[in-house]
């Protein structure tokens, strides 16, 4: 199997980081979500969801620090969505790939996102993950969505919380994966195995291709086996986020089943 290059890693800021009025106000008054660590407003900001934001801050016990609008863009890194205020949210699932591998030995069910596009996409797989109780989904940060509102909206909030792992880019992720013993499998319209009839290895990983294109040349040349979902009536493909809600819970299936242990 070929091994990817490696590459130069610039590794984000612990949490993440929501900016907007609604959606910095609707992580204040979710009790479900982790705690805000700073919150920051630009001096000038006013305004009913401004109000409510300070209102809610007090009552959850977040210190406001007031900022020129400046600093505030500098924090957000999106001047024209940022409507003035920031804020970085505790995000206890999030971890470095290369990090997070070597404590867990055991058996692995993992989604690997290779130049995925869309937000929406992305946080909606990240609640599924979570939903069928996977390991967790390896979000590498070249050219897949930041961390950021879309990405936890769709994902209802799910994104705060839920093991994300972060790599470089996606093919030294699947080199980490490979090398820590864990099978990569890809994801495929109509090439390889069918899922339903998968040999399942005991730690696996499978990768979900960009919206378009699928999974990249500089990832399919390490990726071990490729799998399909069985599809009738001749419908071609499924979108990237309903293929991987069928193969993660094909894979709680597999878990759950008679004589699969979790341990």
């Amino acid at each position: 199997m070929r091994r990817a290059p490696a590459l130069p890693d610039r590794r984000p800021e612990a949490g993440i980081t929501i900016y907007g009025r609604m959606p910095v106000l609707e992580a204040l008054l979710d009790r479900r979500a982790p705690g805000v660590t700073r919150l920051v407003l630009a001096r000038r900001a006013r305004g009913e969801a401004v109000d409510r934001i300070v209102t809610a801050a007090a009552e959850r016990g977040v210190r406001l620090e007031r900022a020129d609008p400046a600093r505030v863009t500098r924090l957000s890194g999106n001047g024209r969505h940022d409507q003035g205020v920031v804020a970085i949210m505790a995000a206890p699932g999030r971890a470095e790939l290369d990090e997070w591998l070597p404590a867990h030995g055991g058996p692995l069910a993992l989604l690997v996102l290779d130049g995925l596009t869309n937000p929406a996409n992305v946080g909606m797989i990240i609640r599924t993950a979570a939903a069928a109780g996977l390991d967790g989904v390896v979000l590498p940060r070249s050219g897949s969505p930041e961390m950021g509102p879309l990405v936890v909206k769709a994902s209802a909030g799910v994104a705060l919380w839920a093991t994300v792992l972060g790599a470089p880019e996606p093919a030294a992720a699947v080199t980490a994966l490979a090398g820590a013993g864990v099978e990569v499998i890809g994801l495929a319209g109509a090439r390889g195995e069918g899922l339903w009839g998968l040999d399942l290895p005991r730690r696996a990983a499978f990768v979900l291709g960009n919206e378009t294109t699928g999974v990249s040349p500089a990832v399919a040349g390490l990726v071990e086996r490729w799998c399909a979902v069985p599809l009738e009536h001749g419908v071609e493909s499924l979108n990237v986020a309903a293929a991987a809600a069928v193969v993660a819970f094909e894979l709680a299936r597999r878990r759950a089943g008679p004589g699969v242990s979790r341990s």
